[in-house]
């Protein structure tokens, strides 16, 4: 994009600036990779007001208005003082609402991708996940299904009607993480479909994505609707966490994060007497069985090498049956080593860098110790693939670990390890292995999403009756991939915490109420 995009925060229907002019900026991540001292420098000097970003270079593409505690609290307000007229409006309006968002998501697709491939997000992602986001979250089979979970169920009788409906919780406030801001931004904003004032607040790493997103997308279809000022509002700024657990205007926040940080968040909503939505890490488990399309499997596991691994929906470890066992690891190997580092614009990439490298050397090393074989990777790589101890990417390694006991005993397995990592279990085989593996399975205490790999369907049967854990089971499907109806988010355990299971923010952000109605003082 060849226009300079300066965002104010939106706040009640209008554009408002920090007291003192203060705005974050966007340096693409190609100048990063290309010269990162350089480009650092010259983000911290555009932050601090001492250059010009109109004459800093095409490496620079745009600002967000940095939001102080005033500016918080006033979109809170606005959001808290929007929600009752709002919530008046019917729902078969705000379904219109969410298919004219999907709409319009689709005209605006080409140029949000340009500002996630500047912020960083390989442009082999960037697109395809947008896509996959409205084609979910705004799809009609997805919004008829929310409006029909929602709608009233009367009952008439004795004199009078009782009704059992679903009514919006009030203020949504919604914390998108850095590593995917603009769709779980976008998510968010599905909260406005069940009657919800919602304020999103966009991390400042990667804040102008999602800012345009929300101002070039939501904002226009809202206002052509005749929506109250205030229903949504979208700030950059600082953890606005604490402000919102002390708001009295604030019915729920959706927290992004990792599971410890969030369980602990939980404990401080509930306190508060917020209603949280959690999602949190993933460790997701892919079996492959011994009749199983292994060429279709391998490409499903390697969507783990996805901006290297640093997404929470993505395949963290993979029983395969012994019987196969070799020809799918030979498969993942060879795909590993085909897998490079290169720039987010450049066509082929899906590796990004590696914020935790040092925990992914250590996760390797702790598992190669315990008795696990490293059987690709392990090194750090420059972005033009050459090996080198300070690089920013690693390379996609490859784990096998023989027996599920051993499994059970390596935290490669047991945790989240968010990196380029697939650590691959081969269990020995015996008459019981698969009610084995389905307690393995089952016994994971993350819960996000789960996959299988098999052509038996007696097994399938077994399989949709006996996995219960998880925000989504696939069978001979994508691992990662959003598919219209089914939810995009949610899980049990440690991803969703005590109230945890798929997430329809529509749904989640809105709850129960009975009414009963007597006519002319009938008893």
């Amino acid at each position: 994009m060849n226009d300079l995009l300066m965002y104010p925060a939106y706040i009640d229907g209008k554009d408002v600036e920090h007291p003192e002019g203060r705005y974050v900026h966007t340096v693409t991540a190609r100048a990063v990779l290309e010269d990162t001292m350089p480009a650092l420098a010259l983000k911290r000097d555009l932050d601090a007001g001492l250059a010009d970003p109109r004459r800093a270079g095409p490496s620079v593409v745009g600002g967000c208005a940095l939001a102080d505690d005033r500016m918080a609290t006033e979109a809170l307000e606005a959001a808290a003082r929007a929600a009752p007229e709002w919530a008046r409006v019917p729902l078969t309006d705000r379904v219109e609402i969410g298919r004219r968002i999907g709409e319009r998501l689709r005209e605006k697709r080409d140029e949000i991708v340009e500002l996630l491939v500047a912020e960083g997000q390989p442009r082999d992602l960037a697109g395809p996940t947008l896509d996959e986001y409205w084609r979910a979250d705004f799809s009609m089979e997805t919004l008829t299904f929310c409006a029909t979970q929602m709608r009233s169920t009367k009952h008439r009788g004795c004199g009078g009607y009782a009704v059992v409906r679903r009514v919006p919780d009030g203020v949504v406030c919604v914390n998108p993480p850095q590593n995917a801001s603009t769709p779980n931004a976008l998510f968010g904003a599905t909260a406005l479909l069940a009657g919800n004032a919602v304020v999103i607040r966009a991390p400042r790493g990667v804040p102008l994505a999602t800012t345009h997103a929300l101002r070039e997308v939501v904002v226009p279809v809202l206002e052509e609707a005749g929506a109250p000022t205030g229903v949504l509002n979208i700030l950059c700024g600082p953890p606005m966490t604490d402000l919102w657990l002390e708001s009295p205007h604030v019915n729920d926040i959706v927290y992004v994060g990792g599971s410890a940080k969030g369980l602990e968040f939980e404990r401080a909503a509930v306190a508060a007497g917020k209603k949280p939505v959690l999602e949190l890490a993933g460790n997701d488990c892919v079996v492959v069985w011994a009749d199983a399309d292994l060429d279709a499997a391998a490409a499903a596991i390697t969507e783990n090498f996805r901006q290297s691994g640093q997404i929470c929906n993505i395949p963290n470890h993979v029983v395969a049956h012994p019987a196969i066992a070799d020809a799918l690891l030979d498969r993942l190997v060879k795909a590993a080593a085909a897998t490079k580092p290169g720039y987010p614009d450049e066509p082929g990439v899906v590796l990004t860098p590696v914020l935790m490298a040092d925990k992914h050397f250590a996760d390797i090393a702790d598992a190669v110790r315990r008795g696990a074989k490293l059987l690709y990777g392990g090194r750090r790589l420059e972005v033009d693939g050459t090996p080198s101890g300070t690089g920013f990417f690693v390379e996609p390694s490859v784990l096998r670990i023989d027996g599920l006991d051993l499994a059970r005993r390596t935290p490669a397995v047991r945790e989240e390890t968010f990196s380029p990592l697939v650590p691959v279990v081969v269990p020995e085989d015996h008459d019981g292995l698969f009610d084995e593996v389905l307690e393995f399975v089952g016994s994971n205490r993350y819960g996000l999403r789960n996959s299988f790999w098999v052509k038996d369907e007696r097994l399938i049967n077994a399989i949709t009756a006996g996995v219960t854990t998880g925000g989504v089971v696939n069978v001979n499907d994508s691992h990662s991939a959003f598919r219209p109806f089914l939810p995009t988010h949610g899980g049990t355990g440690l991803t969703g915490g005590v109230f945890g299971e798929a997430n329809y923010l529509m749904l989640r952000t809105t709850r129960l109420q009975g009414v009963n109605v007597k006519r002319g003082g009938a008893r």
